[in-house]
């Protein structure tokens, strides 16, 4: 091949791969008017996040959702742990099978004011695993945002897998307004030095923070009922002071919460308040001081943002191979980067 012959066709390829760019940037946008417009029928975002696994954030999601309900709220659950999907169990429900209506995703309803979807509820056993790169996984939170037939929610409750890769990022950036964060810690420093960084992410993503919630602190003993303290104690409350953010209290380490989690039971008994139905109450009130205030601030009262807060924008790694597009991402020699305004 000449030397004009291969600059024709590299020519080529670019002029391709600027129409296909072009083609993906549509598609998105029309995916993002999707988004919007069933996410603008919910009137508030709440994301359960952690910094690291283990800290009982999924317990903590699946219980303010129907604590949530139970004020007569109308909820949904979303579960975006991917890799483990643990509100299927939660919940009571098992595995079940999704139905679709009108192009869109039925949600499995547990009662008449929750409604919960999760990847779970997508694979094809208990023992199937997920295991995908990180832009297919972004794929399908935007999937589960546009195409689940929500209806009109009073809340949406995420349960987002621990730490601050594709995930969180994905559903902080695209969820909308207005939105905020509950973050889920245990006491000890190994702990907390994780959920740090998940305050740090999001103030980065302008993300509201409702407050951070301490779990396990602490074990009352039922024969002699003294309080051990297996992983101490304070280390949530210390860190919502140093960061200057709401601490909403301490879960301690209760067998009861355990028994009913395995079982897809309420950890939360109305008729016997708790330390968590303490705290799901203090939420709710958070909640109720947001809806009663309109105008340009109300989607702050979640929380402060950080003053240094930057403006999110989503970020697609599109497969290039000999200057065209490939459709085999894991083996592509080069990716382009294609930065793209938020909604």
């Amino acid at each position: 091949m000449n030397e004009v012959t291969q600059a024709r066709t590299a020519a080529c390829g670019t002029a391709a791969s600027s129409l296909a760019c072009g083609d993906i940037k549509a598609r998105l946008a029309e995916e993002d008017r999707q988004i919007a417009q069933c996410m603008g029928r919910v009137k508030t975002k709440l994301l359960v996040f952690s910094g690291k696994g283990g800290v009982g954030k999924s317990t903590v999601a699946a219980n303010l959702a129907r604590f949530l309900a139970s004020t007569g709220r109308q909820v949904g659950l979303l579960d975006i742990d991917l890799h483990g999907p643990s509100i299927p169990r939660l919940m009571g429900v098992g595995h079940q099978a999704v139905s679709v209506r009108d192009h869109l995703l039925e949600p499995v309803r547990l009662d008449d004011h929750l409604a919960l979807m999760s990847m779970g509820f997508l694979l094809s056993s208990d023992a199937e695993s997920v295991v995908w790169r990180g832009p297919r996984k972004g794929s399908v939170i935007r999937q589960f945002l546009r195409e689940v037939a929500w209806g009109d929610l009073d809340v949406l409750v995420v349960d987002a897998p621990p730490g601050t890769g594709d995930e969180p990022l994905t559903i902080a950036q695209t969820i909308g307004h207005p939105a905020g964060a509950i973050i889920v810690t245990t006491p000890q420093d190994l702990a907390v030095d994780d959920v740090r960084r998940s305050v740090t992410f999001c103030r980065q993503v302008n993300l509201p923070i409702v407050g951070i919630i301490e779990n396990m602190a602490g074990l009352v003993c039922p024969h002699c009922g003294q309080s051990v303290d297996l992983f101490k104690k304070g280390g949530g409350e210390s860190l919502a002071q140093e960061m200057e953010t709401r601490f909403l209290g301490r879960i301690p380490i209760d067998p009861a919460i355990m028994l009913a989690s395995d079982q897809g039971q309420a950890a939360v008994d109305g008729r016997c308040p708790n330390a968590m139905a303490q705290i799901f109450t203090g939420v709710v009130q958070i909640l109720d001081h947001q809806n009663a205030h309109t105008g340009p601030r109300s989607e702050q009262l979640l929380g402060a943002v950080s003053p240094s807060a930057v403006e999110p924008r989503l970020t697609i790694a599109v497969p290039v191979a000999d200057q065209r597009l490939s459709p085999h991402f894991g083996h592509c020699p080069d990716v382009a980067l294609i930065e793209v305004d938020q909604p």
